[in-house]
């Protein structure tokens, strides 16, 4: 019985060292996983379809057009090539496209404060990270929705600040308590860096807006030359209202954004079936047209200004007309503008990762897990909305954003595929096991040394026995979120901004969150 007890005590000692050392945090040059992991193994398009929606993208740009350009972008447009017809649409000759194509930024950089968390968009380098622009916060512990606030926005910066796996912080929600749409972007700035130091994204409602926003985030990096030097948040830019039409006031905010030094996504989001044609390919082709006009009117303003490609077709459920973030065609449209990134070698973003259900059960889980691999296996740069999004963009869930870490570190282990190299493939450790061996390699010396380097492990996720599910009170998984999320925002977490530099803001602005205690 002595003799059982300590072998048993050595099964559960060494179990329990092996669980030990899988709860370390791993040094970064360690991790199986990382940002910027290569993709580009999964291709719904062929090299034949790729060319054709590119052909068919410069006919429509060159005999369709684009209606509504502000009249600083029709001029600056035409002086580069553009031809404004009588019926008032730009048209875009298929050489001016081909030279824009030419001088366009490519391999660029989008800084963070913490250089760290540079995000290198060039190839297929895949990065994953939230956007949005939800208008209520999933309250999972009353299964309720609620309008969503500064604090939710603050929020959700913190967390993410804290997720290995989401690699940057593009706005998640509107602060639907700030009534005025000035403070609304000047609040927005201030609370996702104040939360995080990753690279964030932001939108701007009015071109007059840009300026403050800018002169907030010279403060918050020191001086305008060294936010020109690291610029570390980016405009989202819906400079269309697709189908073939500039969104004017947006595209003033853009001529602001580009003159002021911050990077450009060009996002063009049409629904398909209803604000793009219904089949998938047709879909794609109007997104890159109307992002192709974007690239133009960015590099006649400031040739080879950082731009992000940012098709976003999204889908429609035909029978209600109601859009379906969700879905098997949405997560085909993101990999496949993937495919037409790569064919320009252009840094590109897309969505995925939508839910349509509107709490974080299974079907969020398909849904948020089939549309961010494929849209990871297929090369996207920036991969939008990928974690806490649910009800088709409508709201969003702090514990879905804690889960969908997880969720992301699977996906990430799939984009990083299979090595295969002499190491791998020897076998020195099959001969050793399987020839007088002990017959499994549980603790064959390869086993162990790869056990942290090969494999992913979930931080929340239950991988347990039923038996030991049992044993440790039958924990559930949302209520591990729960757990987590309060663990870090009842926490005193970092804030992002220095206690001088945050004076000197609150007097210039009017900063509708809470001054930081101590």
């Amino acid at each position: 019985m002595a003799e059982e007890t300590v072998k048993s005590g050595r099964r559960a000692g060494g179990r329990n060292a092996r669980v030990a050392l899988r709860s370390q945090k791993l040094s970064e040059e360690l991790r199986p996983i990382h940002a910027g992991l290569v993709g580009g193994q999964y291709k719904p398009l062929t090299e034949a379809a790729v060319q054709r929606i590119h052909e068919a993208a410069l006919d429509a740009l060159q005999n369709i057009g684009l209606g509504d350009a502000p009249e600083s972008g029709i001029a600056v447009m035409t002086e580069a090539g553009a031809v404004h017809g009588e019926d008032g649409r730009l048209r875009f000759p298929r050489s001016l496209v081909e030279d824009v194509l030419a001088i366009a930024a490519r391999d660029i950089t989008l800084h963070a404060r913490d250089p760290k968390h540079d995000l290198q968009l060039s190839g297929n380098r895949v990065h994953f990270g939230t956007a949005g622009a939800a208008v209520h916060i999933v309250d999972i512990e009353n299964n309720d929705y609620r309008e969503s606030t500064l604090q939710d926005l603050y929020d959700s910066a913190r967390i993410t600040d804290q997720l290995d796996n989401v690699h940057f912080f593009q706005r998640t929600m509107v602060a639907r308590d700030i009534a005025d749409n000035l403070e609304l972007d000047v609040n927005t700035v201030y609370a996702s860096c104040a939360g995080t130091m990753k690279h964030v994204g932001t939108s701007i409602f009015d071109p007059d807006y840009a300026r403050p926003c800018l002169e907030l985030l010279h403060m918050i990096a020191g001086s305008e030359e060294a936010w020109r030097a690291r610029p570390f948040v980016s405009n989202s830019n819906c400079f269309v209202v697709p189908p073939m039409k500039f969104a004017t006031e947006s595209c003033r905010v853009m001529e602001e954004c580009v003159l002021g030094g911050m990077p450009v996504l060009l996002l063009s989001a049409g629904q398909a079936g209803a604000t793009a044609p219904a089949p998938l390919a047709t879909s794609i082709v109007q997104a890159v047209a109307e992002c192709l006009a974007g690239l133009v009117y960015v590099n006649a303003l400031k040739p080879g200004h950082p731009a992000i490609f940012g098709t976003w077709p999204f889908v429609s459920d035909l029978r209600t007309g109601a859009m379906s973030g969700g879905s098997g065609e949405q997560a085909l449209l993101s990999a496949g503008c993937a495919q037409m990134h790569q064919f320009y070698d252009l840094p590109g973003g897309a969505a995925a990762g939508i839910a349509d259900s509107k709490m974080p059960d299974m079907q969020a889980g398909w849904e948020q897990g089939i549309s961010n691999v494929m849209a990871g296996l297929s090369g996207l740069n920036m991969v939008y909305e990928s974690v806490g999004m649910h009800a088709s963009l409508l709201g969003f869930c702090l514990e879905s954003l804690i889960l969908g870490d997880d969720l992301l570190g699977q996906v990430q282990r799939c984009v990083k595929g299979i090595e295969v190299t002499e190491d791998s493939v020897s076998l020195e450790a099959m001969r050793s096991v399987c020839l007088g061996g002990p017959g499994h390699y549980l603790g064959h010396e390869q086993t162990l040394s790869l056990m942290q380097t090969e494999y992913v492990y979930p931080t929340l996720a239950d991988r347990t026995s039923p038996k030991e599910w049992a044993e440790i009170g039958k924990p559930e998984l949302i209520v591990k979120a729960i757990e987590r999320k309060r663990s870090i925002l009842d926490g005193s977490g970092p804030f992002h901004i220095d206690p001088d530099t945050d004076a000197r803001i609150r007097e210039r602005f009017t900063i509708h969150l809470p001054a930081p205690r101590g």
